[in-house]
């Protein structure tokens, strides 16, 4: 219930904006470094930063370079980073064997990043996209993507991760029951303290296309990914999803892509308040990026408003591409 208020001009709302600090003192949310993850794309190679076409200002970092964004992570407050690979065309095959490799590209990574900076919170991707020659979150049989048989290798892609020294788990495949089967697994092999931060409701989106640049996916993909993918219409769907998924053993969900689907991020933070979370996917990155560069908008005032909105609509925290850059902002004034 709302409370009743005086009548104008015993009322007037406009009184706790008229100078900068009663605006703080009334500030439903806040925005600060630790609400933030940062996605970042690694590739082979020594010393290489390797500029994104679709995405101004983000890199494919070869291991040692990665190390160095892990260390400013820490170095700015940043919580956790995100790994993202860009793999081979060589080693993309239609059996995504080389997801399960304990020596591939993210699992070195991680024990590279863990080996100079244990402090920070490494989170990993778990699908097959990044090592199918189709484009695929699954394996592939005539058309078809295949889920039980997808959760078999994604539940070893997992083991291989969380034996590299992961801290938290992101299925982003979208496979029926590959939650629960991963859960079981880390259990058995003794790795009860890895977290498990599941895509619980990933839609079939375009606002993925940058991403798929960045891994090397853009010219593979077959088809398109909406029988696995949320449909953007559905809502309620949402919801059931991040329910299968805490029932499973999901310690946090995440509503992916972000800012197109506030709604969603509300109603799940309001039905289950568990921790929730969204992802600023490339899209939405490049929109804001590639307006501001134009001059069309105020890049730093827009970046700080967009994530802020993912903190009015109930989350508690984002994973963007402008953490690093954000996390300057909020510094404090030496």
């Amino acid at each position: 219930m709302h409370p009743t208020f005086a009548p104008f001009p015993a009322t007037r709302l406009r009184r706790t904006r008229r100078s900068a600090p009663l605006r703080d003192l009334c500030q439903e949310n806040v925005l600060t470094v630790k609400d933030l993850i940062w996605p970042i794309f690694i590739r082979e190679g020594q010393d290489v930063a390797e500029p994104i076409a679709s995405m101004p200002g983000v890199f494919r970092l070869s291991i040692d370079k990665a190390v160095r964004a892990a260390e400013e992570a820490a170095s700015l407050g940043i919580p956790a980073i995100c790994l993202f690979p860009y793999t081979d065309i060589s080693l993309k095959t239609e059996g995504c064997e080389e997801a399960c490799n304990p020596e591939n590209l993210t699992n070195r990574a991680i024990r590279a990043i863990k080996a100079e900076v244990p402090g920070i919170a490494i989170m990993t991707d778990i699908a097959l996209d990044p090592y199918n020659i189709n484009g695929h979150d699954g394996f592939v049989r005539d058309g078809i993507i295949l889920n039980d048989e997808t959760v078999e290798a994604l539940v070893k892609m997992a083991m291989a991760q969380a034996d590299a020294g992961a801290d938290i788990l992101g299925p982003s495949d979208m496979m029926d029951g590959r939650i629960g089967a991963m859960r079981a697994a880390l259990e058995a092999a003794g790795h009860t303290d890895v977290a498990i931060l599941s895509y619980s409701a990933k839609y079939a989106s375009a606002f993925y296309g940058p991403f798929r640049d960045a891994v090397g996916a853009s010219g593979l993909l077959t088809g398109d990914k909406k029988t696995y993918q949320m449909n953007p219409g559905n809502a309620d769907e949402a919801l059931r999803l991040v329910a299968r998924d805490l029932s499973e053993g999901a310690d946090m969900v995440m509503i992916k892509p972000g800012m197109p689907y506030l709604d969603i991020c509300r109603r799940v933070k309001d039905s289950f308040g568990v921790p929730t979370y969204a992802y600023q996917v490339s899209g939405e990155y490049a929109m804001i990026r590639g307006a501001a560069d134009r001059g069309w908008i105020d890049g730093d005032r827009a970046m700080l408003e967009s994530l802020l909105a993912f903190k009015r609509a109930g989350c508690d925290g984002i994973l963007t591409y402008f953490a690093p850059a954000v996390a300057r902002m909020l510094a404090p004034a030496a």
